[in-house]
């Protein structure tokens, strides 16, 4: 039932990958997914066990027979792709590279990471730190066809990615285009200062990143309501219409056409019971459709 209500959409939540990769497509499953999000190992640690043959195709089998029609993968939060640290910075592109193919062997297309932090060196050369790295990173796995996907940010700290112009200053730098991308989250976009609860707010960020990104290269979108207001710079997802972005904001998202193929995937709270608070905000985007 859910998913005939998604009218076509490609929207789902971050799966729980406990006992192995292959079931977090049955996770989705039960509540209706037609995308999900998986971290593809450990999410805070710099090594991951190795992903055998059978495990990935069991995480094939189980996406079609779940009528899962498209996966992204979420990379470690420990890399960090502008530290100044030269080993957190060999750490980070090793892990980077070995994230690819990881993504590889499920046939993921896009690995999402958080761009980096700069650790106050300033934006352009961790900008230029980020491209250096992902040059190192995408010519090491060039034989695979698995890119990597910068994710927008709140502008936390000396975190790079808040402003559409420097993910777009990262992109420019990169050689191989075709393997670079980019992930919009609504809370850090508006956490930014990019609002989203108008009509006109909501048509001039989007204007913005068309401009500086390019939507052409936009590849999934994460849905998360936000707990602080517009330019917080403050980085705390809330459940959807339950935040300071609201329903308006998400009906605006919902309806947009330009969207209509790219991978919405919620990243709200799990608390206690994951699958009813997932099952809840994926029922409140689903009512917003028209």
């Amino acid at each position: 039932m859910a998913r005939r209500k998604q009218k076509g959409r490609l929207l789902g939540v971050h799966c729980s990958i406990a006992g192995g990769v292959q079931n977090a497509p049955l996770v989705g499953g039960r509540i209706g997914c037609t995308a999900i999000q998986l971290f593809t190992g450990s999410n805070q640690q710099w090594r991951a066990p190795r992903i055998t043959k059978r495990a990935a195709e069991s995480f094939l089998q189980n996406m079609s027979e779940q009528g899962i029609r498209s996966a992204v993968a979420h990379a470690c939060y420990l890399i960090n792709l502008a530290s100044p640290d030269r080993t957190i910075y060999a750490k980070s592109k090793n892990a980077m590279a070995e994230e690819l193919g990881r993504a590889e062997l499920l046939r993921i297309p896009w690995v999402i990471v958080h761009p980096g932090s700069h650790r106050e060196r300033g934006m352009e050369w961790g900008i230029e730190r980020i491209a250096e790295a992902l040059n190192r990173v995408l010519d090491k796995t060039g034989r695979l066809a698995a890119g990597v996907a910068l994710e927008t940010t709140a502008g936390q700290g000396s975190s790079i990615g808040s402003r559409f112009e420097e993910l777009a200053g990262i992109m420019e730098r990169v050689e191989d285009r075709s393997r670079v991308a980019v992930c919009f989250d609504t809370c850090h976009a508006f956490a930014a200062g990019y609002e989203l609860r108008t009509k006109a707010g909501y048509a001039k960020t989007w204007r913005d990143f068309d401009r500086s990104v390019g939507i052409r290269n936009l590849v999934a979108i994460h849905l998360n309501d936000s707990k602080t207001e517009l330019g917080s710079r403050r980085d705390r997802h809330e459940h959807i219409g339950e935040g300071m972005i609201g329903l308006a904001g998400f009906r605006l998202m919902m309806n947009d056409r330009r969207l209509k193929k790219v991978p919405m995937i919620l990243e709200t709270p799990k608390e206690e019971d994951a699958d009813s608070h997932d099952s809840r905000n994926l029922g409140e985007l689903i009512r917003l459709i028209r």
